[in-house]
């Protein structure tokens, strides 16, 4: 199995593991720009933030004018122009409401912004990983077709039997079958990537992931975690801004007042006053204070359990992301991690020594095959282990996005 290590280590070689790109950040930048899900959700937080304006605005003034008749030519005219208006200490009150109330509708569109950005991170990962598959599959492609034209020429002489040959046929049909299936999902993945992208033209070439290292200090990442966290962020502000309207509520038992121009031509000399008036909120204002207490009991409850939930997917993603750099580094390390460095491309020498071996007599088509697919998926597997890896990194630095 010596040939084996040599190979796969040369395979591990073209992956970059160590290598650092800038290229998915470019790629989520265009769609931040272009994503028609984002404009969207500018365009509903824009509207919430002028509604919750609108709240804190005065009454719209009252105008009335009446005329009457009497006996003869007697006439009675009487015009009222007022405003009401609440308590003043009120408007400041529900100013600072409403600051607290765009500071959440900030932190939702935050939650928005990251989810789309990492579902296009979780898309340019997929992207990576299927052109390193295509490689791979491109070069296992190309080995199986010279070595279907080989044996067809071979048993034309006599020098192979019709087992051998079809072996090798079955082979080049199944790794063909592959090769387009990969085909079609990068295909795919692009054309999601276009999608995200606001259907604008997007151009990701990248074949190498972006150095991402699992840290040691566990309560350290929970820690940064949760306190950058857009989902725990919107919660805390909302509380703050449901205890404010607790002592909004408290004070809406102070009266509404009104205040106005008044002239009336009763005695037929015209008479002008003032209009003073005010309400006193005996039944508007019933049960409004349990219920802004509730709503703020309500989210405090959601805030813990957002918490705790948190910190339940952390450390499950953090278990998960130790155990496959684990796996990663014992793959390395079983396939020769000094030949990471080395920069042998998979079909050079080192696949050469099994065709020789093959056509040389030295192993038979059953040892080749197993040899050969060992290497191979060998190498997807860690491939796989890479993009897992990677998928897992980008959701415990979601907020990083």
């Amino acid at each position: 199995m010596k040939p084996i290590n040599i190979i796969f280590a040369a395979l591990l070689a073209t992956t970059g593991v160590h290598a650092q790109t800038t290229g998915i950040d470019n790629i989520l930048r265009s769609i931040e720009i272009n994503n028609k899900d984002l404009k969207a959700s500018e365009q509903l937080i824009s509207s919430q933030k002028l509604e919750a304006k609108t709240d804190n605005n005065l009454p719209d003034p009252t105008f009335s004018y009446a005329h009457m008749w009497g006996a003869g030519d007697a006439t009675i005219s009487e015009m009222v122009v007022s405003q009401s208006f609440d308590f003043p200490t009120l408007y400041a009150s529900r100013h600072k409401l409403n600051k607290l109330k765009m500071g959440a509708f900030d932190s939702q569109a935050e939650i928005t912004r990251r989810d789309i950005l990492l579902q296009a991170k979780e898309v340019c990962l997929d992207i990576i990983m299927l052109r390193q598959q295509k490689e791979i599959l491109d070069e296992r492609l190309k080995n199986a077709q010279e070595l279907s034209v080989m044996y067809a020429e071979r048993l034309k002489r006599g020098d192979a039997n019709i087992i051998e040959t079809n072996k090798i046929n079955l082979e080049l049909l199944n790794v063909r079958t592959e090769a387009n299936l990969n085909e079609s999902t990068l295909q795919n993945k692009l054309q999601e990537l276009y999608t995200l992208n606001g259907n604008t033209p997007i151009e990701f070439n990248e074949t190498i992931y972006p150095l991402v290292v699992l840290p040691s200090d566990y309560e350290q990442l929970r820690n940064e975690v949760l306190s950058s966290d857009y989902a725990l962020m919107a919660l805390l502000r909302e509380s703050e801004a449901a205890n404010k309207q607790v002592s909004i509520n408290k004070s809406q038992w102070l009266p509404k007042l009104e205040l106005g121009y008044r002239r009336n031509t009763e005695s037929g000399e015209p008479f002008n006053g003032v209009v003073v008036g005010f309400s006193i909120p005996l039944f508007e204002n019933r049960n409004k204070v349990k219920m802004a207490k509730a709503q703020s009991l309500n989210l405090n409850y959601q805030k813990e359990s957002t918490t705790l939930q948190i910190e339940s997917e952390l450390i499950q993603q953090y278990k998960e992301a130790r155990t496959l750099r684990t796996t990663m580094d014992e793959y390395e390390k079983t396939f020769g991690g000094e030949a990471l460095q080395s920069g042998f491309h998979a079909g050079g020498a080192n696949l050469a020594i099994l065709k020789e071996a093959l056509t040389g007599g030295e192993i038979s088509m059953i040892e080749y095959f197993v040899e050969v697919s060992v290497v191979y998926q060998s190498k997807l597997n860690y491939l796989q282990l890479q993009n897992q890896y990677q998928k897992v990194m980008a959701n415990i630095y979601k907020n990083r996005i």
